[in-house]
């Protein structure tokens, strides 16, 4: 997703050029900071209020965010059956109305089932903006600098420092109930910058088949190696991203963990465009595998070392490589040129993003120490997998 490889196996674009590029990063910024920075990962710092003022078990809040993210999987599976959806842009305006009005009903909510189903709903949303988004971005910026689609990118982190600000305000003026509202309000206002985004131009001739025949079982096992770092990235990262907040709450103030968020928004706002540039100079997969191992050490550095600076530090790293590894893992399935690797990593990475809630949803009952170190663990074994990558990656394509 990163580089001028992953533009390459996309269709070619028709139609005019546009006036300025940035406006069309501007409004595919906008456009993944409603669907992903506040649709989707509000809910971090929403969590401990919920578990504050709403009594929300530490079990249904895991529920909650599986729904989400079984959510995602669905969206993004509907995009990939019907490519359509993230070729025109009544869809996208749909999905961006309807992940705001997901989030304005949550304080409404009756209970634990009502709660699952918005989050379900805001997940299959997200997808859809997403994946219209990044397809849009990489049909129509790849004759221009590789960067340009990391920025747009970056208004994911944009979307979660914003919100994580908001609710870092709110959390003592209001409650959980206001930060929804808030939260909601947001994207309302982001969805007005990216109502007019251009989706994806349909290819003018159908999509090529067979790579996979050119290669064959060598290329089939390299892909397998980076689906297999790319899914375990799922399971990892995910945890992080649901419960790192209220798991530096628990040894911490409360307003560190909000701060916290807010960093991780902040730092991953040039990530994307940071690795992209790296990625020009040095072999992805050994860029991974660094990004892998930086963010496994940020995951597990709250749960070992207590204190805000150990957490303020740990959201930096964490902020910095989650958007990073998942726009160099794209790019590497790219580059292998196996086919529909965008769509096949993307499910797998939406599958880990599922077992990753229900795999430490044993833990929980103990905090969230221990679920972080297990997430730590498991993106330490896909770092493992990317290293196995780096040995086996074809020189021409790194």
């Amino acid at each position: 997703m990163t580089g001028r490889s992953l533009a390459a196996a996309l269709p070619v674009r028709t139609g005019a050029a546009l006036r300025s590029p940035w406006v069309h990063v501007g409004q595919a910024a906008a456009a993944l900071a409603a669907g992903m920075g506040v649709g989707r990962f509000v809910y971090t710092p929403i969590l401990p209020l919920m578990h504050a003022q709403a009594g929300l078990s530490a079990t249904t809040g895991a529920n909650l965010a599986t729904a989400n993210y079984a959510g995602y999987l669905l969206g993004a599976l509907a995009g990939s059956v019907s490519p359509a959806l993230i070729r025109r842009p009544a869809p996208l305006r749909a999905a961006l109305v309807v992940l705001t009005m997901s989030l304005a009903a949550m304080p409404f909510a009756g209970g634990a089932a009502v709660w699952i189903t918005l989050r379900l709903i805001a997940g299959v949303s997200s997808a859809l903006i997403f994946v219209t988004a990044a397809s849009s971005l990489l049909s129509h910026l790849r004759e221009h600098p590789t960067h340009l689609p990391g920025w747009a990118f970056g208004g994911i982190g944009g979307g979660i420092a914003l919100s994580g600000l908001l609710v870092l305000v709110l959390r003592s003026a209001a409650g959980w109930r206001a930060a929804w509202w808030a939260s909601a309000l947001l994207a309302a206002l982001l969805t007005a910058a990216a109502w007019n985004l251009r989706p994806e131009t349909p290819p003018a001739t159908p999509a090529r088949t067979g790579g996979v025949k050119a290669g064959g079982a060598a290329l089939r096992g390299r892909f397998a190696v980076l689906f297999t770092s790319y899914t375990l990235e799922g399971v990892g990262y995910i945890v992080a991203a649901t419960f790192l907040a209220a798991a530096i709450e628990e040894t911490s103030p409360g307003w560190v963990g909000s701060c916290a968020w807010v960093l991780v928004g902040v730092a991953a706002v040039p990530s994307a465009a940071l690795w992209a540039r790296l990625g020009r100079r040095w072999s992805v997969p050994g860029l991974l595998l660094t990004a892998l191992v930086i963010q496994a050490g940020g995951i597990v550095l709250p749960a070992l070392v207590p204190g805000v600076t150990a957490a303020l530090v740990a959201a930096v790293l964490f902020g910095a490589t989650f958007i990073g590894v998942s726009t160099l893992c794209l790019d590497a399935g790219a580059r292998l040129r196996f086919p529909r690797s965008v769509a096949l990593l993307t499910a797998g990475y939406s599958v880990g993003q599922i077992l990753g809630p229900l795999v430490v949803a044993p833990l929980l009952r103990h905090g969230y120490h221990q679920a972080l170190i297990l997430a730590g663990a498991i993106v330490l074994a896909a770092a493992v997998a990317a290293a196995v990558l780096r040995v086996r990656f074809p020189r021409h394509s790194a």
